[in-house]
C-alpha cells in the first residue's frame, strides 16, 4: 500500500505529547493502514513490540474487549512501568461507553494514545466534554491523486480520468478490478456506511429524546442521491425537501435536516459554508456539499450528463482539505469565488473550471479574482494547458499538475 506520508507526518508532530490523537474518516479510507504504518515507524525507531498495544474492534478476536471495563484492564495490564506504551484503538466507537476507558487511560503516565473512528459521534457529546483540550483530530480522506498515481504506477491525464471515474478508496485503487467488480465494491462500501454507521448512530441516540431517529432508509438514500447529484451547486434544506415532495413523498424540512446530518456524520458528505470575503464572516444559507469520493458519487448518480467541471471542483475541495486548509465558498457581492482556503490566518482564492479556452469562460472565471483588493494568492485551476500562465498576479494552473505537485 502507498505510504500516507501527509497523515503520518501529522501523527509524528504529536507523538509523545500528552494529547490523544484521533484519526477520523469514512470507512475504508485507510485509517487502519495508517495506524499500521505508524506502528512500523515506531519499530524502526527501536520501540519494542511489548510497548505497542494495537486493537481493532472490527476484528472478531477482540469481541471480548467490547466491554469498556474489560478493555481498560486489558490495556493497563500491558503498560510498561517506566517507559511509554503506544496504544492504538481502531474503530473505537464499536465499544459502548468507550469514553470512560479512554478518559481513565489519559490519567496514566507514559501512555501515548491513538484512536480511529468512522463516525462524527466519536468527538461529540460526552467524549468531547471529558476530553476537552486533550485531543487533536486528524480527518483522513481517501487517496489524493498523487497517492493514487504512486499506488497505480501511472500519472497524467489518463490516470486522472480513471481517478475521476473510480475515486481514491485505497483497496479499490490497489486491486485490478473489472468495471463490474468495482461497482460491486463501491456498492458494498456505500451500504456499509449507510446501514452500519446509521445503526450505530441510532444506538448512541436511543436514550436522547431530543434527537430524531433515522428510520427510513429509502428516504436516507434519496437524500444521499440528491446531495451527490448537487455537488458544486448551492443547496438548502428547503430545496431538498421540495425536490423529494415533488417526487411524490411529502417530507418536512426538519426531517431532511436530520437526514442530511446523518449522512455527514459517517464522513460521506462534507459541507462548505459560504464566506463573505468583504465582511470576513461565515454565511449560513445555501452552503455547498461535496462527497468524500467520486467513485461513490458515480455509484449514486447515474451518468446522464457530463459534469466534468463539478467533478473537478469536488477533487479540488478535498485536496485543499488534505493540505490543511479550512475551505469555504467565497461570496463577493453578487459574484462567487469557488473556494476561499484559510490556513494560519492567511487566505488563498481558487476558481475551478474544466477549460478556460472560451473567451467568455476566461472572463467569467477571472472577474471575481480581479475585483479582489488584497494581496493573497489567487489561482485558477483548469484542465486545459493552453491558458496557463500569470495574468496580472492571477495564476492559471493546470489542475492535474497542481494535484501532483502536492503542495501550494
Amino acid at each position: 500500500m502507498v505510504k500516507r506520508t501527509n497523515y503520518l507526518n501529522r501523527l509524528k508532530q504529536w507523538q509523545d505529547r500528552p494529547v490523544i490523537k484521533v484519526v477520523t474518516g469514512m470507512r475504508r479510507c485507510g485509517k487502519s493502514t495508517l495506524l499500521e504504518q505508524f506502528q512500523q515507524e515506531l519499530r524502526s525507531e527501536g520501540v519494542p513490540e511489548e510497548r505497542i498495544v494495537a486493537l481493532n474492534f472490527e476484528a472478531l478476536e477482540n469481541e471480548a474487549l467490547l466491554d469498556y471495563r474489560t478493555l481498560y484492564r486489558h490495556i493497563v495490564d500491558r503498560l510498561h512501568p517506566t517507559q511509554t506504551t503506544y496504544v492504538f484503538l481502531d474503530e473505537i466507537q464499536m465499544v459502548p461507553e468507550f469514553q470512560k476507558a479512554v478518559d481513565s487511560l489519559t490519567l496514566k503516565k507514559n501512555v501515548d494514545l491513538y484512536l480511529t473512528g468512522s463516525n462524527a459521534f466519536l468527538l461529540s457529546g460526552e467524549l468531547a466534554t471529558l476530553l476537552s483540550g486533550r485531543y487533536i483530530e486528524i480527518n483522513m480522506l481517501p487517496l489524493s491523486f498523487a497517492e493514487y498515481c504512486e499506488l497505480r504506477g501511472a500519472a497524467g491525464d489518463a490516470a486522472f480520468s480513471d481517478y475521476l471515474r473510480w475515486g481514491g478508496l485505497p483497496q479499490l485503487a490497489a486491486l485490478a478490478l473489472s468495471a463490474e467488480q468495482a461497482e460491486s465494491y463501491l456498492e458494498g462500501i456505500y451500504n456499509t456506511v449507510i446501514v452500519k454507521d446509521i445503526e450505530q448512530r441510532q444506538s448512541r441516540r436511543e436514550n436522547d429524546p431530543n434527537k430524531r431517529k433515522i428510520t427510513d432508509l429509502t428516504l436516507l438514500k434519496n437524500v444521499a442521491r440528491f446531495l451527490a447529484s448537487s455537488v458544486g451547486s448551492p443547496v438548502s434544506v428547503k430545496s431538498i425537501a421540495d425536490y423529494i415532495t415533488s417526487s411524490g413523498r411529502k417530507v418536512s424540512q426538519n426531517t431532511v435536516s436530520d437526514y442530511c446530518a446523518a449522512l455527514q456524520e459517517p464522513y460521506l458528505f462534507y459541507p462548505a459554508e459560504r464566506f463573505d470575503v468583504v465582511g470576513k464572516q461565515l454565511l449560513k444559507q445555501n452552503q455547498k456539499i461535496y462527497i468524500v469520493d467520486l467513485g461513490l458519487r458515480r455509484h449514486l448518480v447515474p451518468r446522464n450528463s457530463y459534469d466534468l467541471g463539478f467533478s473537478l471542483e469536488n477533487v479540488v475541495y478535498l485536496e485543499l482539505r488534505r493540505r490543511g486548509y479550512r475551505v469555504n465558498v467565497g461570496k463577493l457581492g453578487a459574484a462567487e469565488i469557488d473556494f476561499v482556503a484559510r490556513k494560519n490566518e492567511r487566505l488563498s482564492y481558487y476558481q475551478v473550471t474544466a477549460s478556460m479556452t472560451e473567451q467568455s469562460t476566461f472572463e467569467r472565471e477571472m472577474a471575481p479574482l480581479r475585483s479582489l483588493t488584497d494581496n493573497y494568492p489567487k489561482t485558477v485551476l483548469t484542465l486545459d494547458r493552453f491558458t496557463t500562465g500569470d495574468y496580472g498576479g492571477i495564476e492559471v494552473v493546470n489542475a492535474v499538475d497542481w494535484l501532483l505537485r502536492g503542495t501550494d
